[in-house]
């Protein structure tokens, strides 16, 4: 066996770890591809004879692909992508314990990968990496260019974010229909006061980046803006079932186009997550209620 073909052997025996990696830096299945493609490009290309864990190895070039990823998303989120506006709020709510933050990472799926695009790249890069795959801050620290404290940090901060998205659902399906529902009427009818009442003073909106390309704002708190934000909106969507949750769904041309994630507790609206993203829109189960 020549050395291109050990080394290919060895990379491909790591693509899914990397690909779950970089999926859950990136949120796209597309560009994770593109970001593993990068790390057998640059692994090809070096010298790694001295280099003792290429998983480990092969784990930053990844990640530090990806960071580079975010950062270039970043800078091009201040260019909308044209006149897709949101005219609907529809959704899935879910949620986890968060105790186990690779459990965690499993049962929110897309809700987390709404909740990690509102994080830095920084912050996401750290937290994914050490919660989600157990990655030592001392390695993370050199990807981010500070020191293991301060990814500590950054890691704390975004495991912050994630347990405020994910505690507490309504798992009561009737009592989520019931909520979600007049919702969406008050939305439709412009009642500004019984939607600020259907909201926990402290909710938050938030918009995935495909979402956010288009136009929206990336994170919205309290229950008066939230409520400004949706109040005469939601003429066209439709109450559905989300991978099973109650929420709604805005379709054109036939197809999704909007899906919002309705996290209820208490009786109340606490977040609500906007996806537009194709690819993720395409994963999603939706089963119209309204018929």
């Amino acid at each position: 066996m020549d050395d291109e073909t050990w080394l290919a052997e060895r990379f491909e025996a790591q693509r899914a770890r990397l690909s779950a990696v970089a999926y859950r830096m990136l949120g796209s299945q597309p560009e994770a591809e593109d970001a593993v493609q990068e790390a057998w490009v640059r692994l090809s290309r070096s010298d790694t004879s001295e280099v003792e864990n290429l998983a480990g190895w092969l784990t930053t070039v990844t990640a530090r692909v990806c960071l580079d990823m975010l950062r270039s998303r970043a800078s091009r989120r201040e260019d909308p992508l044209g006149d897709v506006v949101v005219e609907t709020r529809v959704g899935t709510g879910a949620g986890a314990d968060p105790e186990d933050e690779a459990v965690l990472a499993d049962s929110v799926g897309l809700a987390l990968l709404v909740v990690l695009d509102t994080l830095s790249p920084a912050e996401r890069l750290a937290f994914v990496l050490h919660d989600l795959f157990a990655v030592p801050f001392e390695e993370i620290a050199p990807i981010v260019g500070r020191s293991p404290a301060a990814a500590r940090q950054l890691a704390s901060r975004g495991r912050r974010r994630v347990r405020g998205a994910s505690a507490g659902p309504e798992l009561d399906p009737a009592r989520q229909r019931e909520v979600v529902g007049a919702f969406l009427a008050a939305s439709r009818e412009g009642d500004f006061a019984s939607l600020v009442e259907l909201l926990d003073p402290d909710v938050v909106l938030r918009a995935d980046g495909a979402a956010v390309r288009a136009g929206a704002e990336q994170e919205v708190r309290g229950a008066h803006s939230v409520a400004a934000t949706f109040s005469g909106r939601a003429r066209a969507a439709r109450l559905a079932l989300v991978d099973g949750v109650v929420g709604a769904v805005w379709s054109h041309g036939g197809r999704p186009r909007v899906v919002f994630g309705f996290t209820v507790a208490r009786g109340k609206v606490v977040a609500i997550d906007l996806v537009a993203d194709p690819e993720r829109l395409s994963r999603l189960h939706i089963a119209d209620l309204d018929r």
